[in-house]
């Protein structure tokens, strides 16, 4: 008789060993078990068709799967009929479990790490526990398949050589709009995954940053409400109280326009000597920041360097008109 684990990943037993199949169109298939390692298997971010046939096998081979919630993790095991042992890996509890995992590891175990959908790591919890497996000498093998950040840079009809995943922005406003005008400045087509709460007033940030750009609202990727809307910004941003909020979003942003210039040194220089002979530093560095498209701490340091040599000068005049006294 099999003794019962005494936690999340304490059994020595390799559960799941007993029946390590999967079903596709009611014929079952036999999944060997993988050799030993971490695998990381991309699972569908919507669709549960879209998944791989290599991912199946080795979600069903594993002897255990790591996974952010496990409810939503046995939607898609019961769906394809396999008896998995599905043990919760997030960021409230990795810190417990990766040493568990690690241990199992060392004893052969072959466990598998998904996220709720997509490949696992991609905003999604997993980066420590690679590192930490590759650093005891387990093998990380990677099983790809469904990525809600390509499928969006996929339909955006935008352009897809170089593009910069930026992931959630900040929450806050002032947070937010910094960070995006930091982003305005690469060269590359932008992606970002934002929350039905916020999208609105992150569409009217977009607008005021990179209004002339094209873009495209990701919403409910390979689910059966999916949407996209394409146009430039400011036209998303302008609809943007019409907009079902409810959903997963991915916003995608084109590069910017070979007019759409960063201000030069030069003009930065005199649009900041021109605001600090009447606004504070901080309201001077505020103003810049909006129409130079230049990052906060840049334009904050070339202030201070401007108002010290203000200062200088200005004490230079005055002590050399106390000297002709």
């Amino acid at each position: 008789m099999r003794a019962k684990p005494s936690s999340n990943y304490g059994s020595d037993t390799e559960p799941g060993s007993a029946n390590r199949t999967f079903l596709i169109g009611g014929h079952i298939l036999n999944a060997p078990k993988p050799v030993p390692g971490l695998y990381l298997v991309a699972t569908p971010i919507g669709n549960l068709g879209d998944i791989t046939l290599r991912a199946l096998e080795t979600l069903a081979g594993v002897d255990i799967i790591a996974c952010e919630d496990t409810r939503i993790t046995r939607r898609l095991t019961e769906r394809y009929a396999i008896s998995a042992d599905l043990k919760p890996y997030h960021e409230h509890n990795a810190a417990m479990a990766r040493p568990k995992i690690l241990e199992k590891l060392a004893q052969g175990a072959s466990i598998a790490l998904v996220s709720d959908a997509g490949t696992p790591l991609i905003s999604d919890p997993g980066f420590k526990l690679v590192r930490e497996v590759c650093a005891a000498g387990h093998a990380v093998i990677a099983v790809p398949g469904a990525s809600s950040v390509l499928t969006a840079l996929a339909v955006a009809a935008l352009p897809t050589d170089r593009f910069f995943f930026e992931g959630f922005l900040p929450a806050k406003e002032i947070a937010r709009r910094t960070r995006l005008t930091e982003l305005a400045r690469i060269d590359a087509t932008l992606v970002m995954f934002e929350s039905g709460n916020r999208v609105q007033d992150t569409l009217a940030d977009l607008s005021d940053i990179m209004g002339g750009r094209d873009a495209a609202i990701c919403r409910e990727l390979t689910k059966l409400h999916e949407e996209i809307k394409r146009a430039p910004i400011a036209e998303l941003a302008k609809a943007a109280d019409q907009l079902e909020t409810r959903g997963e979003f991915v916003l995608v942003v084109g590069p910017p326009r070979a007019d759409e210039g960063i201000m030069t040194q030069h003009d930065l220089d005199n649009l900041l000597r021109s605001s600090l002979s009447r606004d504070s530093v901080k309201d001077s560095v505020a103003h810049a920041v909006e129409l130079s498209g230049r990052p906060r701490r840049e334009v904050y340091a070339r202030a201070l360097e401007l108002a010290k040599e203000t200062d200088k000068q200005t004490d230079k005049e005055t002590r050399g008109g106390h000297g002709e006294d």
